[in-house]
């Protein structure tokens, strides 16, 4: 399978060749960029994302095997345009009454929420959060990016995304019992996903 630094590589002189790296990461991109701003501003956000790595595809790093770190990255700064809407969103989540995803307990499963369900309730918590700190749980929760992915998206250090990763994990700490219940599914939802460790 063709790496993504090989489609960049060829789109340099064969710009048609970029429409490889949008098939295979617009889901993602978009993805993302809903859970940020919402379904409406997600298209124009994912439309300019792609729009800026295409002007900036000479500047991406072909030593690296796949772009999505480096695209989500580009949609997290076009997303700081969209910041209003974001806040809104937030907003939204917060009014919404939480839709718990309990397991059969009678299977002997946690009775724990799901990542979803836990965020609607930490949404106060979230939007009170840092910009950077805010960008970093986003980057690596919602755009299933690794520590090191994390940290190419943002340009900053790997120990850097940790330690901001430990304090919002250490400002998202409950006072409430239910609210632990929140924090252990967010965690439960990073080791599915590989993302502790």
């Amino acid at each position: 399978m063709t790496t993504d630094s090989e489609i960049v590589r060829r789109s340099r002189h064969e710009a048609a060749a970029f429409g490889e790296l949008f098939e295979r990461h617009a889901r993602a991109v978009a993805g993302f960029a809903s859970r940020r701003v919402g379904p409406d501003v997600a298209e124009d956000v994912l439309s300019e994302t792609f729009l800026v790595a295409f002007r900036r595809r000479a500047s991406f790093d072909l030593r690296v095997d796949s772009a999505r770190p480096w695209l989500l990255g580009i949609a997290t700064r076009v997303i700081h345009r969209h910041r209003a809407s974001e806040a809104k969103q937030l907003r939204s989540l917060i009014a919404q009454q939480p839709e718990r995803a309990l397991p059969d307990d009678s299977d002997g499963l946690s009775d724990r929420l799901d990542a979803s369900a836990a965020l609607r309730e930490l949404a106060p918590r979230v939007a009170a959060l840092a910009k950077k700190d805010r960008d970093t749980l986003f980057l690596f929760a919602w755009g299933d990016l690794s520590y090191e992915e994390t940290a190419q998206a943002l340009g900053v250090p790997v120990g850097t995304v940790k330690s901001r990763l430990n304090r919002v994990r250490r400002l998202l700490a409950p006072a409430r019992a239910a609210d632990r219940t929140s924090i252990n599914a967010l965690h439960s939802s990073e080791v599915e996903y590989g993302h502790l460790g």
